[in-house]
């Protein structure tokens, strides 16, 4: 049982708050530049957090105090929350920072104030048969993600289990400028035999992606009641490039949003296009494999690039899959569907805008919708259906004003 007063965890240490460097209150467990370490056993770790959630919207104002300080490009040492002046940053529950061989193993976290577990800056890191409650009897903790790796290399998550009502697993690599200076990726993480209840996402990457996030592994995974069960998200001005990443035998059930998601405007709306620099985050060669959904309430797939810099590189192969939309797809680039059946409870069954290198190659078809694709925008093209009867898409595609002749093809 960890103590309720905020003054047991001072002297401030050195930190990552939504993944920005800083000095705050210290994590319920903590580490510094540590090797070797571990939380094993079967007992359970109870946070007591209910005190701190208020900060949430008691000490907004501390959080952006520091995302200010860190665009000014204010040196570390003075971004300091330890309470003086009201600043004041909740604390994650267990925080190794800069550690090498991390073992969690066996243990339940119940309700801390912030993210659960957060290893930052390390090297080699389990967590096995690990239960987080972060949403239930106690109450809901506001940001309280289960596994939040970040600017980590060398992660293996399994056999744990989430209900948090926030992210079950959020892979992270630093935020804005602060994440650009840092420039360290999460890279190499395996994720597997994993279940989510309650929660914004099943398996997530972002929305801080400054370092760059790459190589990632997820197979064997169910989720239930989650909001996602696969989700990337970024935004102009964080930067870096997520890359290289394989989803495998997923399922999903009662799932409250988009089923399977890759959003690059996770905090803006699309304009038109602007310069590309360091802080335009790119998005490619993302793959997903033999995925069931059941029941998500909008989109079963959508991905949003930006007009700049399009998501591209993206597969989707025996994907089955039932929700209240099928799949938008907004400035993208060489797109891959293999076997799919995606049935939505109203069409279109495909939704194109600025989409070019397109493959549906023997997509299901149902009967029930009226328009299997809409495509919009002047450079959209090379859209080929294939292995598909070219009957079943007669009067079923159209083209917006704008959209070249010849968008879309029909082939074997």
């Amino acid at each position: 049982m960890f103590s309720q007063e905020f003054a047991d965890y001072l002297p401030v240490v050195f930190s990552r708050h939504e993944d920005i460097e800083c000095f705050k209150y210290s994590a319920f467990v903590y580490a510094d530049g540590k090797t070797n370490i571990a939380i094993t056993g079967e007992g359970t770790l109870n946070g007591q957090g209910k005190p701190w959630w208020s900060w949430k919207t008691e000490k907004k104002s501390s959080e952006q105090l520091l995302n200010t300080m860190a665009a000014d490009g204010l040196p570390v040492d003075r971004r300091v929350f330890d309470g003086t002046n009201g600043r004041e940053l909740r604390p994650a529950f267990f925080q190794p920072m800069r550690c090498t061989n991390v073992l969690v193993e066996g243990v339940t976290f119940l309700y801390g104030a912030f993210w659960t577990v957060t290893p930052t800056y390390c090297t080699n890191v389990i967590v096995r048969r690990v239960r987080i409650v972060t949403e239930g009897p106690y109450g809901h903790t506001p940001n309280g993600d289960g596994v939040d790796p970040s600017s980590s290399k060398n992660v293996l998550i399994e056999e744990c289990e989430f209900d948090t009502g926030d992210d079950c697993i959020a892979i992270k690599a630093g935020r804005d400028r602060d994440g650009l200076r840092v420039s360290i990726p999460t890279e190499n993480v395996v994720i597997r035999n994993c279940r989510g209840l309650r929660g914004h996402g099943g398996i997530v990457i972002g929305s801080e992606t400054s370092g760059g996030i790459r190589n990632i592994y997820a197979e064997h995974c169910t989720f239930s009641g989650t909001d996602r069960v696969v989700r990337i998200k970024t935004a102009r001005g964080r930067g870096g490039v997520l890359e290289n990443m394989w989803f495998r035998n997923l399922t999903g059930e009662n799932i409250l949003a988009e089923a399977l998601r890759i959003n690059m405007l996770y905090t803006g709306t699309r304009v038109p296009a602007r310069t590309v620099g360091e802080t335009t985050p790119v998005v490619r060669n993302i793959h997903y494999d033999s995925i069931s959904v059941s029941g998500a309430k909008t989109y079963v797939i959508e991905i949003i690039g930006l007009p700049e810099m399009p998501v591209e590189d993206i597969s989707f192969t025996g994907i089955v899959a039932e929700g209240g939309k099928g799949v938008n797809l907004s400035d993208v680039r060489e797109i891959e569907f293999h076997g799919c059946r995606v049935i939505p409870a109203t069409g279109p069954l495909v939704r194109v805008l600025e989409g070019r290198n397109i493959t549906l190659d023997g997509l299901s078809l149902p009967a029930a919708v009226k328009t299997v694709m809409e495509v919009e925008g002047s450079s959209s093209g090379a859209i080929r259906f294939i292995n598909t009867d070219r009957s079943q898409l007669e009067g079923r595609v159209i083209l917006g004003q704008g959209v070249p002749k010849g968008a879309v093809t029909i082939g074997k």
